[in-house]
C-alpha cells in the first residue's frame, strides 16, 4: 500500500543446483535460453504445475482423458479380448491400476518431456511395471552416441538399469526436442514465460487484496519548522505504526491519523494496473495453447475460437489428447515385443471415446455405403484388423 514507506529487501533464498551424471549430455541444450526463473525440473514444476492453476487443471485434463481412453490389442490378423499384455495393463503392479499408471506416465510427459516405465522381469513378458520420476532419472550414453543405461537417483542413491543386447528395462518416452539428442522438450518450458507472468499477476492480486484492494499512496511530510524529512526514529515509529494499525484487509476502512507536518496523497490506478487483468488472462491463454487445451475448456473468458463447448471438446481430443496417446501407447507395445517377441499393436479403441461419436459416425456410414469397397477394405479404412476373433 505505501510504497513510499516500504524498503526492498534481498531475497536470501539461495537456489540449489545439483551436479548431475548426465549434465554433459544435456550441456548443449542449456544455451542461449532466456531466463526468468530457474529453468530445471522441479523449479518449473512448481512454478508451473504446484503453484499455478492453469498449468495444473491442463495437465490433469489432458493426463485423465488419455488415461481413460479405451485401449485395444490386437496383431495383424485379430483383435484379441484376452492377452498376456491386456492383463499386465489392467493390473501392473500392486499398488496401481490401469488408469493410475497411465496418469502418472502421461503426467511426467507433460511436465517434463520425459516419460519412464520401468519393467520388473528376468524374461519374457513383464510381471510388473512401475513409473519412475523424470527429474531422478540420467541417461548414460555410450561412445557412439546410444543409450547404454539409466541411472535412477535417490537421496544421494543411484540405481544402474544397464541396457543390453538392445533389450532395455527401462522405456523412455520422450517428446521432441530440437537441441538434445537424449531429453525430451516439455510444454512448461515452452510456456515458462507466460508462467511467470501468471504468478506474478496472481501475487500482484494478492497483494492489494491483502492492502485493503485500494491502490498505493504516499505520506508526504512538511515540517512546520523547515525540516525536510523525518529523523530515523520518526521514520520508523511512522512506518511500524502504518505496518500494524493501516495495512493488511483487517484494518480495512481503518481512519487515519496524522500528526502535524504529515500528509496523505492517494494515488488512483495507472492504466497498467487497470491492464492486469487481461495480462493474466492472456498469460493463462498462452499456457493452455502450450499444453494443447482449448482456453474454453479452462474457463479462460474471450476465447471465441471455437463455435461451442462440444467442437472445443472434439478438438482438445484430436489435436492433443489422440496423438500423445497413440504415440505413448505405441512406444509401450513396442517395448514389450522386445520381451516377448510377438508383435502386438497397443491403440485407442476409438470406437468407445463419446466426443468423437458424431463423426465416427459418419465415418462408418460413408464407409459402409461404399459399394465398390471389399469388406477387407472397409475394415482396413476403420482401423479393424483382417479378422476377428471368432471368424472363420
Amino acid at each position: 500500500m505505501f510504497e513510499f514507506l516500504n524498503r526492498a529487501k534481498p531475497d536470501a533464498a539461495a537456489v540449489e543446483v545439483k551436479a548431475s551424471a548426465a549434465g554433459r549430455v544435456r550441456a548443449m541444450s542449456g544455451a542461449g535460453r532466456v531466463a526468468w526463473s530457474p529453468r530445471d525440473v522441479a523449479s518449473l514444476t512448481r512454478a508451473g504445475f504446484t503453484a499455478n492453476p492453469i498449468g495444473f487443471r491442463a495437465v490433469k485434463l489432458i493426463a485423465e482423458a488419455a488415461a481413460s481412453l479405451p485401449v485395444v490389442v490386437q496383431d495383424a490378423e485379430r483383435r484379441y479380448e484376452t492377452h498376456p499384455v491386456r492383463s499386465l495393463l489392467a493390473r501392473p503392479n500392486a499398488g496401481q491400476g490401469r488408469a493410475e499408471l497411465l496418469e502418472a506416465l502421461f503426467g511426467q510427459v507433460l511436465l517434463t518431456g520425459n516419460g519412464y516405465l520401468e519393467a520388473v522381469a528376468d524374461e519374457d513378458l513383464p510381471v510388473e511395471l512401475h513409473v519412475l520420476r523424470s527429474d531422478r532419472m540420467s541417461i548414460v550414453s555410450g561412445a557412439d552416441g546410444w543409450p547404454v543405461a539409466y541411472e535412477y537417483n535417490v537421496s544421494g542413491r543411484k540405481h544402474r538399469f544397464a541396457v543390453a543386447d538392445g533389450l532395455s528395462p527401462i522405456c523412455h518416452i520422450k517428446n521432441f526436442h530440437p537441441q538434445d539428442d537424449h531429453y525430451g522438450f516439455s510444454a512448461l518450458q515452452a510456456a515458462a514465460a507466460a508462467i511467470d507472468v501468471h504468478n506474478a499477476a496472481s501475487r500482484w492480486s494478492k497483494a492489494l487484496l491483502d492492502n485493503a484492494a485500494r491502490p498505493s499512496g504516499a505520506i508526504v511530510y512538511r515540517g512546520a519548522d523547515g525540516q525536510a524529512s523525518l529523523s530515523a526514529d520518526q521514520y520508523d515509529r511512522l512506518l511500524g505504526e502504518m505496518e500494524t494499525q493501516h495495512q493488511g484487509a483487517r484494518n480495512a476502512g481503518r481512519p487515519m491519523l496524522l500528526e502535524g507536518g504529515l500528509d496523505w496523497k492517494p494515488m488512483g490506478f495507472s492504466p497498467s494496473d487497470m491492464e492486469f487483468q487481461k495480462t493474466k488472462e492472456a498469460a493463462a491463454r498462452e499456457i493452455a495453447i502450450a499444453f494443447g487445451v482449448p482456453p474454453m475448456l479452462l474457463g479462460i473468458p474471450g476465447d471465441a475460437t471455437y463455435a461451442n463447448y462440444q467442437e472445443a471438446n472434439r478438438a482438445f481430443y484430436r489435436l492433443t489428447v489422440l496423438p500423445l496417446a497413440a504415440r505413448v501407447m505405441s512406444a509401450i507395445a513396442e517395448w514389450l515385443s522386445d520381451f516377448t517377441g510377438e508383435t502386438v499393436e497397443l491403440r485407442p479403441d476409438l470406437d468407445q471415446i463419446p466426443a468423437l461419436s458424431a463423426e465416427r459416425d459418419a465415418q462408418w456410414r460413408r464407409v459402409s455405403e461404399a459399394a465398390f469397397l471389399t469388406d477387407a477394405e472397409k475394415r482396413a479404412l476403420l482401423g479393424l484388423p483382417a479378422l476377428e476373433v471368432g471368424d472363420g
